[in-house]
């Protein structure tokens, strides 16, 4: 049996082409069963198996329509860019507590944390232990070729023994030449584990003994953006170095996009999902700072009724998307308006793909098709400067509803970090915000909140009660002006998801710690760490609970550990 992908395959090389030429070569993951290096080695495309169903395969836009010709390809993904949260504690999040030696006395000792990010200043103290010597086990540097790890082509490797060489030296990055030149992975990694060497006085990470994996992942035009097959290749490289140190690990990604439909139906978000029932282990998702970015706007239309959607795009934006996403039953037409009144007219659904240059912006239009993934119907609309970027001006989307039986559609653009606060609707909708891969089935997505107000921060990304069995965000965390290590030395203050995330992602290595290495409890990672958390998150009076802002509640360790502790002591456990 051939599978089909989301649109027949003459249509998304057209699409593609609007970026590539024939000679290009692009990356496309593959849900594949059977022998995928046969198919790889037909079509002169390079394969890198992730694990038995999913590979990234490196074609050219040639041969891409061939690879739909083979039984063995189930389902193709164009891959997508995403971007990192930040827009500029611990007592609150009870995992002091936790920490204190007549309590727990929990350190993350013998669990290994996963930064998937920006890279690390491998040379901050906080990094290293008493004796100078580093925290790090690896490093994958994506963007420094050279050293790959195996079963890798790309990137550089760094191991324990190399970063200690090279911090022993009075000129390191001769020996380790990888920085972190945005500092948001440095900041991530000293919320979850950073140890304070660097100032007595500054309080220490959540799991200041754990050990540390780091992937710096590779970008493409901008430092901050980087795509999910680069996110793919990290989450396989920490999760083989887990194993072969034999630690269980707990992975964080403060990344994500708006491209796509938000139910955690792409190939990328199942492959996560995939990898969370593997090894002893959890991830954690930023929940993305989009609630008060005005990039989502969502309707009910009915029959025969029209909608004028307004968004503005500001200046020196080159190219952005527009995802449309609605049920396949009902039948609606679009038409885009430029901002000097020009119109494409109504494009048919049937039009797969369509194209219109106006005000100087070449648009294209994609009917999708529903999967055997999705149901749903995405019509996705790219925006390009003709010659440089495009014009700033004010834009319109009409929707009008041809034969409607359900009517909800939701439109997306993309994060603030990618386009910025001047680029988006004139009527948004704050639910339904939450970023990709946070919504990921098995992921533990975090949004944030103001700790010393205790109350919501505007900018965390929203969920939906719309499914009762999809709950975004599972819980919140602190996220407003959090002092964490800087890339260069010292400490600064950071806001956003980003900072959110990682508060998760340390708790969850020391509720491993406790539970793994300790004996207490030997199936406490995956679900059941997401499990209890819901259930130890302090929930505030007069709020119905799992909502679409704060989840259920806001992180709360020590309440979550003495749950544990009464449950296990119970013969509640699992055995």
């Amino acid at each position: 049996m051939i599978y089909q992908p989301f649109l027949p395959l003459d249509q998304l090389t057209r699409f593609t082409s609007d970026q590539y030429s024939d000679s290009d070569m692009l990356e496309v993951i593959v849900k594949y069963s059977g022998d995928i290096m046969a198919v790889g080695a037909e079509l002169d495309a390079f394969v890198e198996i992730l694990d038995v169903n999913y590979a990234i395969l490196t074609i050219s836009l040639a041969n891409l329509a061939k690879l739909y010709q083979y039984n063995e390809v189930e389902y193709v993904e164009l891959p997508k860019n995403l971007t990192y949260f930040l827009r500029e504690s611990l007592n609150s999040a009870c995992i002091s507590q936790v920490q204190r030696p007549t309590s727990f006395n929990l350190t993350g000792a013998g669990v290994a944390i996963g930064i998937i990010d920006s890279g690390i200043d491998y040379t901050h103290s906080d990094f290293q232990n008493q004796d100078g010597s580093t925290r790090i086990l690896f490093l994958w540097d994506q963007t420094i070729d050279g050293n790959p790890p195996m079963d890798f082509r790309n990137g550089s490797e760094y191991t324990k023994a190399q970063i200690d060489e090279a911090l022993a030296s009075d000129t390191p990055y001769e020996f380790v030449p990888s920085r972190d030149t945005e500092g948001h992975g440095t900041a991530v990694a000293g919320v979850a584990a950073g140890n304070g060497r660097g100032s007595d006085s500054v309080e220490k990470g959540v799991a200041p003994n754990a050990s540390l994996i780091v992937v710096k992942l590779g970008h493409t035009g901008h430092a901050a953006f980087t795509r999910t097959t680069e996110i793919m290749r990290a989450i396989k490289y920490i999760y083989a170095k887990a194993q072969e140190v034999n630690m269980p690990v707990s992975i964080n990604i403060s990344y994500g996009t708006n491209n796509g439909s938000h139910d955690g139906s792409s190939l990328f978000e199942g492959y996560i999902d995939n990898m969370t029932e593997r090894w002893r282990s959890c991830i954690c998702v930023a929940a993305g700072n989009e609630a008060s970015a005005g990039h989502h706007y969502s309707n009910l239309l009915t029959q025969g009724a029209t909608d004028r959607v307004e968004f503005s795009i500001s200046d020196n934006i080159s190219s952005l998307y527009m995802t449309i996403w609605k049920n396949f039953v009902d039948t609606m037409t679009f038409s885009v308006i430029s901002p000097s009144g020009r119109s494409t007219g109504e494009i048919s659904p049937f039009q797969r793909v369509t194209r219109f240059t106006m005000d100087g912006v070449l648009v294209s239009v994609l009917y999708g098709q529903p999967t055997h993934y999705n149901t749903a119907q995405e019509i996705y609309i790219l925006f390009r400067g003709v010659s440089g970027p495009m014009p700033p001006g004010l834009w319109a989307l009409s929707v009008r509803g041809l034969d409607i039986t359900y009517g909800l559609f939701d439109i997306w653009l993309p994060p603030l970090e990618e386009v910025g606060q001047e680029t988006d609707f004139l009527r948004p909708t704050v639910t339904n915000t939450i970023t990709i891969p946070a919504t990921a089935h098995q992921v533990i997505s975090v949004g944030g909140y103001n700790s010393t107000l205790n109350s919501m921060a505007d900018f965390s990304g929203q969920g939906t009660l719309r499914n009762i069995d999809f709950i975004k965000p599972d819980l919140v965390a602190p996220a407003v002006n959090i002092l964490t290590t800087k890339a260069g030395g010292g400490y600064d203050r950071f806001t956003g998801t980003s900072v959110a995330a990682p508060f998760v992602t340390g708790s969850a290595a020391l509720m491993m710690e406790w539970g793994l290495l300790q004996g207490n409890d030997p199936l406490l990672y995956g679900q059941r760490i997401k499990a209890f958390l819901w259930k130890g998150a302090e929930r505030l009076p007069n709020l119905a609970y799992p909502n679409p802002v704060w989840g259920y509640g806001s992180l709360s360790l020590c309440d979550t550990m003495d749950l544990l502790v009464e449950y296990n002591q119970s013969g509640f456990a699992l055995t």
